[in-house]
């Protein structure tokens, strides 16, 4: 894709602005009516010379099983035999990244989201990001989606992709 002097010093102020890939993937289609995969934006932003920011770090939450945490361990000890029980926040978004690629995917990994729900996550052929998620229905939390987004990139950038 050919961008004109004017479009790519727009991208490189978004960059400079400190936006994530997700957003400007959604600029370059609301303001530019220019329609790409986040592949293809990570590849253009490359292509262009740019760096992302790295965002500042968000404060870690304590864990549920922190000693300081009075009955945390205790209330998950005490639950009634076959009680549903509520999700746990962990803390956090982790990513991993598969060894052994699913098929028909250029790259697939896992996902555990902050509330411990553990998804599939893999890019196809097209560059377009899917996932499996734990059970039907299942939506991540709202604040987990941009994070794991970040950690993607971070861990694709690892491998050169």
């Amino acid at each position: 894709m050919q961008l004109t002097d004017e479009q790519k010093s727009k991208v490189a102020q978004w960059i400079a602005d400190g936006m994530k890939l997700s957003e400007i993937q959604s600029r370059l289609g609301s303001e530019l009516d220019i329609r790409l995969t986040y592949m293809e934006t990570r590849m253009l932003v490359d292509d262009l010379k740019l760096l992302p920011k790295d965002p500042i770090p968000e404060a870690k939450p304590v864990p549920a099983d922190d000693p300081a945490v009075p009955g945390a361990a205790a209330d998950a000890a005490g639950a009634p035999e076959g009680a549903a029980e509520a999700p746990v926040p962990t803390g956090g978004v982790t990513v991993a990244v598969d060894t052994l690629m699913r098929p028909g995917a250029m790259v697939s990994g896992s996902v555990t989201f902050s509330d411990g729900q553990k998804a599939a996550w893999y890019l196809d052929n097209m560059g377009q990001l899917g996932m499996v998620p734990p059970f039907p229905g299942y939506k991540p939390a709202p604040t987990d989606v941009p994070q794991f987004q970040m950690l993607l990139d971070k861990e694709l950038t690892k491998m050169g992709l």
